[in-house]
């Protein structure tokens, strides 16, 4: 049984978006290849597939170019207006000024979008498809506050399937915190790969590093490999945070700080994308022996996770 108006208009009060983007969709009766000609007429270009993925969940609209076709879709499918833009959380807000309890304010939605185009760019130089061709299995990765409270580096070990012939290559990606000179960010290849070509956006402080590996993976075959970023080079830092585009296995996050800069609370959360609340939360207890908290997360979905605290 499809959805009635009732139904769309109780969906885009309550969300999420991919759900209330379906529901008008279905409702209009408009497939998406009309939708994207109607799209185009208005000089936003969208593709079929990343429409699909919208409704899906499996990716939201976050680029300047995507909030604009979002916009465009609220007044083709007679919504009412900022409906589906407000699901997608505030543009508006700037995050700037301290956070609650000490905390350096968390990246304005505005900075997150700047990254998002300027990873998209990095990626584009390097000629890398979207998911380079792989499924991340595990991820376990380990990140080291200093003593000035500054992120000084992160390390990481994945375990990935191939769902394609040829694969021999991933992108990892680095955002450093705000003053960050990724010039000086340093890239390390661990086991199993070497470093390839590096790209690094001054205004972002986003590093992109296409670590090489050892072998020319075949559809379903896994890999292993290792490697970390060195920075120390960004200001206060009260957060870490790891984007998800595409679901995947278990991920580990650990942080670890200084023994003179541990922090007085230290919690995890979820978003569903930038600039969405963040929910989920729950208080992480610091080992006191390894001066460290980290939470497990068995299922990947696409959005946010991470890790946030509070100095004083």
């Amino acid at each position: 049984m499809g959805h009635t108006e009732t139904d769309l208009a109780q969906i885009l009060q309550t969300g999420p978006f991919h759900l209330a983007l379906r529901a008008a969709l279905e409702v209009r009766g408009l497939p998406l290849q009309r939708v994207q000609h109607h799209l185009a007429h208005r000089g936003i270009k969208v593709g079929v597939t990343s429409l699909c993925y919208w409704q899906q969940g499996a990716r939201r609209p976050q680029r300047p170019e995507s909030l604009k076709a979002v916009r465009a879709l609220e007044e083709l499918l007679r919504l009412p207006g900022e409906s589906l833009i407000r699901l997608l959380g505030d543009p508006a807000g700037d995050g700037t000024g301290p956070g609650p309890g000490g905390r350096p304010a968390g990246r304005s939605y505005r900075s997150l979008l700047e990254v998002s185009g300027a990873v998209e760019r990095l990626i584009a130089e390097l000629e890398a498809p979207a998911d380079g061709g792989l499924h991340t299995v595990g991820h376990q990765e380990r990140v080291r506050i200093g003593a000035g409270r500054e992120l000084v580096g992160r390390t990481s070990q994945q375990v990935v399937r191939a769902h394609r012939d040829g694969v021999d290559r991933y992108l990892a990606i680095h955002h450093g915190d705000p003053g960050c000179d990724p010039e000086r960010v340093v890239v390390r290849a661990g086991e199993n790969c070497r470093t390839g070509r590096v790209r690094r956006h001054g205004d972002t402080g986003v590093v992109v590093a296409e670590l090489l590996f050892d072998t020319r993976l075949r559809a379903g075959d896994t890999y292993l490999f290792g490697y970390g970023f060195e920075d120390g080079t960004g200001g206060v830092s009260g957060e870490y945070v790891r984007g998800f585009s595409f679901a995947g296995g278990q991920y580990v996050l650990q942080v670890r700080f200084h023994e003179d800069a541990l922090p007085v609370r230290c919690r995890r959360f979820a978003q569903s994308a930038a600039g969405a609340p963040r929910g989920a939360r729950s208080d992480l207890t610091l080992s006191g022996r390894h001066r460290t908290v980290h939470f497990v997360e068995q299922g990947v979905r696409p959005g946010i996770l991470g890790i946030d605290w509070d100095w004083e």
